[in-house]
């Protein structure tokens, strides 16, 4: 076997004083990318060189074999499968790999540990299996890189985090990211249902010829020709993802739950060697995948934090030649939702109401930059991508390195210019019929901000005021014609 990393030392050590203090239900967790399956082989070798027998379960078919791969590649191959007609099957073996599925329709076989992976994904069989009274003493060991699914505090007595994310990015251990967001969509009228966004009507906000047009071009833009998983709403929205890249000339492929293992490791083996740039996907490239992803466009929100990072997950892998993994964010979720990094839970979810005394202030959300979209942390001023600093305006100014208070003159001839602009303003108005509102709206258009004073005298507009309002009336005259095109 590999040796461990100091992470997944610390996380067998936690583990064995969890068991050691009494615990029988611990749940593990390992952010994605930070070698779970090799903890995991880890654990198995722990229970093996005690004479212990495993039964090792996963949440799908796919993930069996997978799971067999894995631990053969660790020296882990006495090893027996439950399913079918599967070529391993055994019951002699000391360790037995199967999907929840599968156990749900057969005789569940005697273990002395069950190891329980991809443990967010919850089935009401678990806890079943659990509560049973021959079962009580018989350790479930949970793994997972979210394990916050509401109810899980219920079944699983003790939390343990070995480490987390940004000290493995520290370490050198997970890529660092870079987030970009180029486009914000609107989501008015989408519902919520349970706790995210109904798919429905998050498809038809969504897929619509402009926007996934959009993701083309921003991946043209930004994506640095990186090979990049691509997310959708659904198998619709993806598929015309899939098809906007091909009609850019862009190489990418198409894979959902219905795609054959043997079409998916085609794909995978054309991603790899650049045959194919660009795989669209929904729901099905979040657990178990560990390709070499350097760009990740999210082209569907999401309120949830655990698909989130789910989602992000799959382009944190260290690899050769890679600095970083790139983001193009098409959906708010990091906005709303804050950088993966910032997503912390201290213990599991009961199913019980948080008293809000016990509420952890949430960290502010990342800030857009006004230049580029770039999003940084809440507290940069200066833009890491492209340097831009927006300009805070303010009665101080700099002067080759001297702070100095602008001066009343200077201060006072800037309020008159204001002034006299909403004067000419309302003198043009008076003169072409315009109403009071129409007056508000330009100036605050002109100066981002309401007039401080709205009794003024008014005044025959000079020529400079004059021009801001033809350019006003020229612009609006150009969008309206677009949207009655569009209409057409």
């Amino acid at each position: 076997m590999r040796p461990l990393r100091p992470h997944q030392v610390r996380a067998l050590d936690l583990l064995r004083h969890s068991l050691g203090s009494g615990n029988r239900r611990p749940m593990l967790a390992m952010p994605t990318g930070a070698g779970k399956t090799l903890l995991a082989a880890a654990i198995v070798e722990g229970a093996l060189s005690k004479r212990k027998t495993v039964t090792f379960c996963v949440p799908a078919l796919s993930l069996v074999d997978q799971t067999v791969e894995a631990f053969w590649a660790e020296g882990i191959r006495d090893v027996g499968v439950i399913q079918g007609k599967h070529e391993r099957t055994s019951a002699f073996r000391p360790v037995q790999i199967a999907s929840v599925q599968t156990l749900m329709r057969r005789d569940i076989p005697d273990s002395d540990v069950v190891v329980i992976d991809e443990a967010h994904r919850w089935f009401d069989f678990y806890g079943d299996w659990m509560a049973k009274p021959e079962w009580a003493r018989v350790p479930f060991i949970g793994l997972s890189a979210t394990p916050w699914t509401k109810g899980l505090g219920k079944f699983f007595d003790d939390l343990i985090v070995p480490t987390t994310m940004a000290e493995l990015m520290e370490a050198g251990f997970l890529t660092k990211f870079r987030v970009f967001a180029p486009s914000h969509p609107d989501l008015t009228g989408v519902r919520t249902v349970a706790g995210d966004y109904h798919d429905g009507d998050l498809s038809e906000a969504m897929d619509k010829p402009k926007l996934t047009a959009d993701v083309v071009e921003t991946w043209r833009r930004l994506g640095e020709d990186r090979q990049t998983f691509v997310f959708g709403v659904d198998r619709a929205h993806a598929k015309h993802l899939q098809e906007r890249f091909l009609e850019a000339g862009i190489a990418a492929a198409y894979v959902d739950a219905f795609t054959e293992m043997e079409e998916r490791n085609d794909i995978r083996k054309q991603f790899h060697d650049g045959r194919c740039k660009v795989v669209c996907n929904v729901g099905t490239m979040t657990t178990g995948v560990d390709w070499d992803v350097r760009c990740i466009v999210l082209a569907r929100p999401t309120k949830s934090e655990m698909l989130y990072l789910q989602i992000i997950g799959r382009g944190l892998r260290a690899a050769d030649g890679k600095d970083d993994l790139l983001i193009i964010d098409h959906s708010d979720t990091t906005l709303n939702l804050g950088f993966v990094t910032d997503v912390h839970h201290a213990k599991l979810d009961d199913g019980s109401p948080r008293p809000k005394r016990d509420r952890v202030r949430k960290t502010p959300e990342p800030k857009e930059c006004g230049k580029c979209s770039f999003l940084k942390p809440a507290k940069v001023h200066q833009c890491p991508s492209c340097g831009f600093a927006p300009v805070q305006v303010s009665s101080i100014a700099c002067d080759d390195g001297q702070i100095d208070v602008l001066s009343h003159a200077k201060v006072k001839a800037a309020a008159e210019q204001k002034r006299r602009f909403y004067a000419e303003l309302t003198g043009y108005a008076e003169m072409h019929g315009k109403s009071p509102k129409w007056v508000l709206a330009n100036y605050r258009a002109k100066f981002d901000e309401w007039p401080y004073r709205r009794e003024v005298t008014p005044q025959n507009p000079s020529p400079e005021t004059l021009g801001w309002v033809k350019s006003r009336q020229i612009a609006w005259a150009k969008s309206r014609h677009k949207s009655e095109g569009a209409a057409a």
